[in-house]
């Protein structure tokens, strides 16, 4: 059974009296432990997927199955604590919470989950990333490939079985988002993890098993980049 199923996703939304339409009858599926990459044009829908797949928005029409349970209209009580113990979020703007340092933020996930080695695990995941000797600093204090490294170490500190990760790169020079790609696989090859990701950057799509596009909210195919 593929770990996610999504059939027939459309997503419109109301902007002065006009329909939008942002994605447009998507269909698709992400077999366990594959490193999928969604690619496209800005503007082509490659990020309201990414929300829909994981459940933090909801399609206007279609359906998502989620490890075989269609999450499509289950109540946020049901997948809040769903997307903090199965999935991990990496984005382009980091969304770290700046009052807290960079171990309480990777620590944060595992906390909601009442976990009692947070801490531990938190600090062997900075420990592995170079990062240690700033667990206590704010992000402000951090550059840009840090605060990356950081909400990496966040988005993995709970071993979810499936990483959604939205232009992890963008912000990020190229030896930075280079370092930041090679964490993503390290911890995928290391144990079984479903890595979904969206790219404008042909050289992260030439590392994955599978590539798909959107152009204007339709999907163009995929291939295999090999």
């Amino acid at each position: 059974m593929p770990i996610i199923q999504a059939r027939h996703l459309t997503k419109t939304y109301a902007v002065a009296r006009r329909e939008i339409t942002v994605l447009d009858n998507v269909s698709l599926t992400v077999d366990r432990d594959e490193f999928l990459v969604v690619a496209g044009s800005s503007g082509s829908g490659k990020t309201t997927l990414l929300s829909l797949l994981s459940g933090l928005d909801r399609p206007t029409t279609g359906q998502v199955i989620l490890n075989g349970r269609d999450i499509t209209h289950v109540d946020e009580n049901y997948l809040a604590p769903l997307r903090n113990t199965a999935m991990g979020f990496v984005f382009q703007s980091f969304h770290l919470v700046p009052s807290l340092t960079a171990l309480e933020n990777v620590m944060f996930p595992a906390e909601l989950r009442r976990d009692p080695r947070a801490r531990h695990k938190a600090g062997e995941l900075l420990e592995q990333v170079g990062l240690i000797q700033r667990a206590d600093n704010l992000p402000s204090q951090l550059s840009g490939g840090e605060k990356q490294r950081v909400a990496i170490c966040r988005a993995l500190v709970n071993e979810p079985m499936l990483i959604f990760a939205d232009e992890p790169t963008g912000n990020l020079d190229s030896a930075n988002g280079r370092a930041v790609l090679d964490l993503l696989l390290d911890f995928k090859k290391k144990r079984p993890t479903t890595l979904v990701l969206v790219t404008h950057s042909p050289e992260i799509a030439a590392l994955a098993h599978r590539v798909i596009r959107l152009r204007d909210g339709r999907l163009e195919g995929s291939h295999d980049p090999a």
